[in-house]
């Protein structure tokens, strides 16, 4: 498994592929060629996961009950 820094630096270059619209992206010396924008979107969706970046919300909705 890919280390932290190895996951946020595949990150980093996939999101910059995707800022200039590229479908190639290269890094480390490996060249992966998406399909489509969507395809890469859910790369990035996993990448950040997998690092822990993503902020989960919680709900929390009251209750109440009067006892009787």
């Amino acid at each position: 498994m890919a280390t932290t820094a190895e996951l946020q630096a595949r990150l980093a270059a996939l999101e910059t592929a995707i800022a200039t619209g590229a479908l190639r992206v290269t890094h480390d010396g490996r060249t992966v060629e998406y399909r489509s924008l969507a395809e890469m979107e859910a790369v990035a969706a996993r990448l950040k996961r997998q690092i822990g970046t993503t902020t989960r919300h919680r709900r929390i909705l009251p209750y109440a009950a009067k006892g009787l």
